[in-house]
C-alpha cells in the first residue's frame, strides 16, 4: 500500500456484471474505495459492500455532478475516478503508488492509458488503441467538473505526467445494455446542447455518422478486430449521429431545417464518455 493515503471513487447504476472486477482491482491497495449508486435494482450495492468499499447513494443528476459528489466524498488529497466497467492493471497500481509516493508538492495529477478490451478478449488485443485520460490527481489542484455529460477533471494549477502502464476497459455487456445506454447517454446530451444553444449544422448532420466511422475503424485499428471491431466503430457513429439528432430536436429544428446559428460542440475533451 502507498505510504501516501489514495481514494477511489467509482458511479454506479445496475453494474453487478462488471462492478466486482473494477473495486477488486484496487481495494488491495487503496485506503478507501468510495461508491455511489443512484438507484441499482441489482446486485451492485451488496456486491461492491462484501468487497469492503463505502456505498452512498444519490439521485441521478448527470455524470460530472455525480461524480463530483463521489470526489467530495472521499477523505483524501489524492483520488482516483474510476469506472464501474475498468479494471486497474497490477502494474498501474504498484505505479500509482510509487508515483503518489514520490510526488513533489507542484505535482497535480497524472494521465493514464486506457485501453478496451472487446468482448472475448482476456488481453488488449495487439491491434487495441490506447486513450490517456486524466484520472489521479490532488485535490488542491483540481477538482472533477460538473459537466452535465462529460465527467472531466479540471487541474487548477501544478504540473500533470503521465504513466505508463494502463486501465483495461471492458464497457460491453450484451447488445440490449449498449443501446439502453446509447440512448440514455444521446438524451442527456442532446438536452444539456440544446438548452446550451448549441446546435449542430445539417453539415454535420450528413458527415457525423461517415466520419465517425471511418474514425474508429480505420484510425482506432477496429478494422483488425472483426465482426465486433466493425459492430462497435457501427454503434459509436451511430451514438455520434443520435446526439446531434436529440440535440437539434431538443431545440425543436427538425432533420431538414437549418439553424438559425450554426453552432457546434466538441465530440470529445479529454474526459468525455466512450460508448459501447
Amino acid at each position: 500500500m502507498s505510504q501516501v493515503p489514495i481514494s477511489v471513487y467509482l458511479i454506479t447504476k445496475n453494474e453487478a456484471n462488471r462492478i466486482g472486477c473494477a473495486i477488486r482491482s484496487v481495494i488491495d491497495w487503496a485506503d478507501e474505495v468510495v461508491l455511489v449508486d443512484s438507484g441499482s435494482e441489482d446486485a451492485t450495492v451488496e456486491i461492491a459492500r462484501s468487497l469492503g468499499a463505502r456505498v452512498l447513494h444519490r439521485d441521478w443528476d448527470g455524470y460530472g455532478p455525480q461524480k463530483h459528489f463521489a470526489e467530495n466524498a472521499c477523505r483524501n488529497d489524492w483520488v482516483l475516478n474510476l469506472d464501474a466497467d475498468e479494471e486497474v492493471t497490477p502494474a498501474l497500481a504498484s505505479e500509482i503508488q510509487q508515483a503518489v509516493d514520490a510526488a513533489g508538492p507542484d505535482q497535480a495529477a497524472f494521465l493514464m492509458k486506457i485501453t478496451d478490451v472487446l468482448p472475448g478478449e482476456t488481453e488488449p488485443s495487439t491491434f487495441a488503441y490506447s486513450y490517456h485520460v486524466l484520472r489521479l490527481y490532488h485535490r488542491a489542484r483540481g477538482s472533477m467538473s460538473t459537466h452535465a455529460y462529460q465527467d472531466r477533471v479540471e487541474i487548477h494549477s501544478g504540473n500533470t505526467s503521465s504513466l505508463k502502464a494502463r486501465i483495461l476497459h471492458r464497457s460491453f455487456v450484451s447488445w440490449e445494455t449498449t443501446v439502453s445506454k446509447l440512448n440514455f447517454y444521446s438524451t442527456q446530451v442532446g438536452r444539456s446542447r440544446a438548452a446550451s444553444g448549441k446546435t449542430p449544422s445539417t453539415a454535420r448532420i450528413w458527415f457525423e455518422f461517415p466520419a465517425t466511422f471511418l474514425k474508429i475503424w480505420i484510425v482506432r485499428r477496429m478494422i483488425f478486430r472483426g465482426t465486433m471491431g466493425l459492430s462497435i466503430s457501427l454503434t459509436i457513429a451511430y451514438l455520434n449521429l443520435l446526439r446531434l439528432l436529440k440535440t437539434r430536436e431538443a431545440a425543436g429544428i427538425s432533420a431538414d431545417d437549418h439553424p438559425a446559428s450554426d453552432q457546434t460542440d466538441a465530440s470529445k475533451g479529454s474526459g468525455g464518455r466512450q460508448a459501447a
